[in-house]
């Protein structure tokens, strides 16, 4: 059996071993965040984040206080608010529910979604666009993002938990890397075999949770370009990183020789610029997307016999069947 601590580490773990920047750089952050911390005066050493030191994804956290509980059964979302909290406390009344786990971030995990978005510098350099141009364009996005969110109600749903007595948890990009390394995979597994964009298309409808969000009219769709064009060289820019990045990006890896980009979602704004770059954009599905990395995460949590009761849009496929 698990502790809500042991889970955290865990999550903590496969997003590290799944970052698409590789190992080397993520030590390097966790390895300066230390000496951040190590040069602060011991009156500014309460404000700083201690669990950067240890985990490079802000928006990856514990959320109460219960970390030694013992965990049999957790409720997984994609999204939880405190209807999903109100929801787990209905359930309980026939079996328990130890652990609530969301995969888009709240609380603390919300408040530190700006500075996981570091982590599309390296992801665009290791597409072949400059480093000190990818710095410049994704830490303007990072303080645009981090100012919208400032005035969100972070704790509203944390504060539910701890008062119905449930332990909460977000893996955000944790979850993210996941899909994004299952999808870097696959393509290339299959690149002798991709030429245009319909044969991308093809292969990314015959993963069960795409496939089952085409039923219901959210699967893969292509947003620029056409089935017919040639897909060149494929970045998976658009699947990790925290959110959306800049709209600047897209010119800089077309530049950079990237024919398509394969995103999560895009908005209307960012959508027209990628048309300008002259990229094919395909958009595989956002709670589909989401549902691929929270499914590998679980499925490492089912290999240790928890149960898992899937709820708010995350479309369960355990792996471990086949």
């Amino acid at each position: 059996m698990m502790t809500v601590k042991q889970i955290y580490a865990l999550a903590v773990s496969l997003g590290i071993k799944n970052d698409l920047r590789g190992i080397n750089v993520v030590n390097k952050k966790l390895k300066t965040a230390k000496e951040k911390f190590d040069e602060l005066k011991m009156d500014e050493k309460d404000n700083f984040d201690i669990e950067s030191i240890k985990n490079p994804y802000a928006d990856t956290r514990v959320l109460t206080n219960g970390l030694d509980k013992k965990v049999k059964r957790v409720m997984v979302g994609i999204d939880i608010d405190t209807s999903e909290i109100l929801l787990a406390n209905e359930l309980s009344k026939k079996s328990s529910i130890d652990l609530v786990i969301s995969h888009h971030p709240i609380g603390v995990g919300l408040a530190g979604l700006g500075e996981v978005m570091d982590l599309q510098i390296e992801l665009l350099h290791k597409y072949g666009v400059p480093i000190n141009i990818a710095e410049d364009i994704t830490k303007f996005r990072m303080s645009e993002v981090s100012r919208g969110i400032n005035a969100s109600n972070h704790n509203k749903v944390v504060d539910s938990a701890k008062l119905l007595g449930f332990e909460l948890m977000c893996t955000h990009t944790i979850a993210d890397n996941m899909v994004a390394k299952f999808l870097f995979d696959l393509i290339e597994k299959n690149k002798k075999n991709l030429e245009r964009v319909k044969d991308l298309m093809k292969i990314l409808k015959e993963i069960p949770e795409y496939k089952e969000a085409s039923k219901i009219k959210v699967g893969p769709k292509l947003f620029v370009g056409n089935e017919d064009r040639y897909l060149g060289k494929i970045a998976v820019t658009e699947i990790t990183g925290g959110t959306s990045g800049s709209k600047d990006s897209y010119e800089k890896i077309a530049n950079a020789g990237i024919g398509t980009v394969l995103g999560m979602h895009i908005s209307e704004e960012h959508r027209k610029y990628a048309e300008r770059a002259h990229l094919n954009v395909i958009i595989a599905g956002h709670m589909s997307s989401d549902s691929i990395g929270m499914n590998l995460f679980c499925d490492e949590l089912e290999k240790r016999g928890i149960e898992i009761i899937p709820c708010s849009g995350f479309i369960r496929y355990s792996r471990n069947k086949k």
